[in-house]
């Protein structure tokens, strides 16, 4: 055998050992991969198990922000824990927070209808003034994001900033058009508003009430609206003589009747007006709410079906009226005993 061919020889072996070597790592390499794929299974499984269970279980925690009100109207801004009751189905509750939030700064979501019917009997212009006197009023600390709707889902305009010079530029840019998916637009909005940096927040909806173009339907949204720990206040751009209701068509009548639910629903408020003077009072009316809230809380139990439970607030003595949150979606709550009374008094 001449050394020529021992070469020859040997290359081939060479590359034969590099084949096998190849199949065998390539065997090896799809037997790993298999192997990874099913300890992965079980866990992507329970992530998908576990991402089912949490849309059907209920809240960790019910926070429940409110206002109270003496003679005339007036916000109480020294209300002690004992003058307050909270119930959950008429059912007094054992709380285990109670804070007040006194001239804290506020997140403003600011929603503006930029649908076609905004164009007529000078709702923008309105709404622009509303703006202008909620920002000028705004106080250390509070910043204001900006959204506008009309047949779409709100949109962006401009995200949460402490400088309202950018909203009032950004309103002067809103032009209406179209139809309105008002129940669409309001139901995105309580989890955007939650980007804002402060713990009290509000979203303030300036609108005709009209919608004629949403995929959700009015019980869809007051669905989505169950249990929402944020205020909403519903400036309807109308005259504030419509609020007599009765006197008014069945098709104004239920615009209205919406704005006021998605209001009353969240524990916000329904202004009607179109001409500053109305909005600038209102405006002042949502400063004193916001500034002078209280805050309520509890962790339900556990136990019981998950299921919309109504809250109430008691209040004896001084105290006219309070404006609170509807309910919240959840378990029992922890029901307050005669021990437990007798401790918090």
């Amino acid at each position: 055998m001449t050394k020529t061919s021992s070469r020859s020889n040997a290359a081939e072996a060479a590359e034969i050992a590099a084949s096998a070597s190849g199949v065998i790592w390539s065997m090896l390499y799809r037997r790993l991969v298999f192997f990874i794929a099913l300890l992965a299974a079980p866990f992507l499984f329970a992530q998908e198990s576990l991402q089912h269970v949490e849309e059907n279980v209920s809240v960790g925690y019910v926070m429940v922000p409110f206002t109270v009100l003496g003679q005339h109207s007036a916000p109480i801004t020294d209300l002690a824990s004992a003058e307050v009751s909270l119930l959950v189905d008429g059912i007094p509750v054992q709380s285990d927070m109670f804070e007040k939030s006194m001239d804290a700064p506020v997140s403003f979501t600011i929603l503006i209808d930029g649908s076609g019917s905004m164009a007529l009997a000078g709702k923008m212009e309105a709404a622009r003034a509303a703006v202008e006197s909620l920002i000028a009023r705004r106080k250390k600390g509070d910043d204001f994001s900006l959204f506008v709707f009309d047949d779409k889902e709100a949109h962006e305009v401009v995200p949460f900033t402490d400088d309202p010079q950018k909203v009032l530029t950004a309103m002067y840019g809103i032009k209406p058009w179209g139809k309105t998916a008002f129940f669409d637009a309001v139901s995105t909005m309580p989890e955007r508003s939650r980007l804002g940096r402060n713990a009290t927040r509000a979203i303030i909806l300036l609108s005709d009430g009209i919608d004629n173009a949403s995929k959700l339907t009015r019980e869809q949204l007051s669905k989505t609206l169950e249990g929402l720990a944020i205020p909403i206040y519903s400036l309807g751009l109308r005259e504030a003589s419509e609020a007599e209701l009765k006197r008014q068509t069945a098709e104004s009548s239920s615009d209205i009747a919406l704005l006021a639910d998605v209001a009353t629903q969240t524990g916000g408020r329904l202004f009607l007006g179109n001409r500053p003077e109305q909005l600038a009072k209102a405006v002042d009316r949502i400063e004193l709410d916001l500034r002078a809230q209280y805050l309520i809380g509890f962790t339900p139990t556990g136990k019981g079906a998950v299921k919309y439970r109504r809250i109430s607030l008691k209040a004896s003595g001084r105290v006219q009226s309070v404006r609170v949150r509807a309910g919240y979606r959840g378990t029992e709550p922890p029901v307050l005993t005669k021990a437990n009374e007798r401790k918090r008094s």
